[in-house]
């Protein structure tokens, strides 16, 4: 049993957060799965490394320079025939998990992080091509994008809610998963076969204030507020889906839109390389780690149980997957 099968078990699912077309064709993406990699993201800059950092597109780009597809349409169906091949590879957890992991997502266009007709038709089309039951749109907590993510709920298209920072943005990224859900209900639709995570990105808060800590002279605080805050989103998860509005679609077969801890690669090289996933284990989450950090936690990172907030936490906040 590796430490991801012991994280499993624990109620935590790893996926990876990388995509490149030599993982799916050296076979090294089916081993990671055998280790207990549960599920995979990708998004655009993802893509871009790959694409342009890489010779693994080479051929393929060169058949379809001669086509008629813009430069804009030949990434795109690059990243297309990847994501099905990664949905096809991960069907199986799908179908074991009964639909719990075994996901791949791929983002709507960052230029419709604004617009919420666009995104939600840029949704649509991206799902129906893809044409997998196991495969997740990313959309973007912004304010256009949370009446994007209620009705893609509401027509039964799985999604993964990204760049959600702060517990207000958490909040409004559930509701907007409640009402898509009853939108589902009322028209008839199967709840059970509809799945979200909200992605709240870790380490890229505490990038933005750590400098702001010690200017302040709180230097003990320094590399502690990304988790914190996950934690504080963690307890509103909690209660949210525990209610009576909750407890209603529950009798229905719908199942919870689970935390997603994104962003979890250690920025500052004074941190441990597995800070953000040893101090962030429970039930009910997803943690999605780059390459060299799920690579570091394989190796000597920390397999805990449920934890204690930190000292400096309010008293009312303290409880963490109790």
């Amino acid at each position: 049993m590796t430490k991801l099968h012991e994280l499993t078990q624990l109620g935590q699912s790893i996926w990876y957060d990388n995509i490149r077309r030599a993982l799916l064709d050296s076979g090294e993406l089916q081993a990671l799965l055998v280790d207990g990699v549960m599920g995979v993201t990708s998004n655009p800059s993802i893509f871009e490394k790959a694409i342009g950092g890489s010779s693994d597109y080479d051929t393929a780009i060169k058949a379809l320079a001669g086509s008629t597809q813009t430069d804009e349409q030949i990434y795109e169906s690059l990243a297309l025939e990847d994501i099905q091949r990664t949905a096809d590879l991960l069907r199986p957890i799908y179908e074991a998990t009964r639909g719990v992991d075994g996901y791949i997502s791929l983002e709507v266009s960052p230029a419709l992080a604004h617009d919420t007709a666009g995104a939600i038709a840029d949704a649509r089309r991206l799902f129906a091509a893809l044409n997998r039951p196991n495969v997740m749109i990313k959309v973007p907590a912004t304010p256009a994008g949370i009446p994007a993510i209620e009705t893609l709920i509401g027509e039964g298209i799985n999604v993964n809610v990204t760049l959600i920072f702060s517990l207000a943005h958490y909040e409004a990224v559930a509701a907007a998963y409640l009402a898509g859900l009853e939108k589902l209900s009322v028209n008839g639709g199967d709840l059970s076969r509809v799945a979200s995570v909200a992605s709240f990105f870790i380490s890229r808060v505490d990038t933005a204030v750590d400098d702001r800590l010690a200017d302040l002279g709180h230097t003990e605080l320094q590399g502690k507020i990304g988790i914190a805050n996950a934690k504080v989103a963690y307890g509103r998860f909690q209660q949210i889906f525990s209610g009576n509005r909750w407890q209603a679609l529950a009798e229905k077969g719908a199942r919870v839109q689970r935390p997603l801890w994104a962003s979890t690669g250690s920025k500052n090289p004074a941190y441990p390389d597995t800070l953000y996933v040893d101090q962030l284990i429970g039930p009910n989450t997803v943690n999605t780690v780059p390459p060299a950090t799920l690579t570091a936690f394989r190796n000597h990172g920390t397999v805990a149980g449920p934890r204690r907030w930190a000292p400096f936490w309010p008293k009312h906040r303290r409880s963490w997957y109790s």
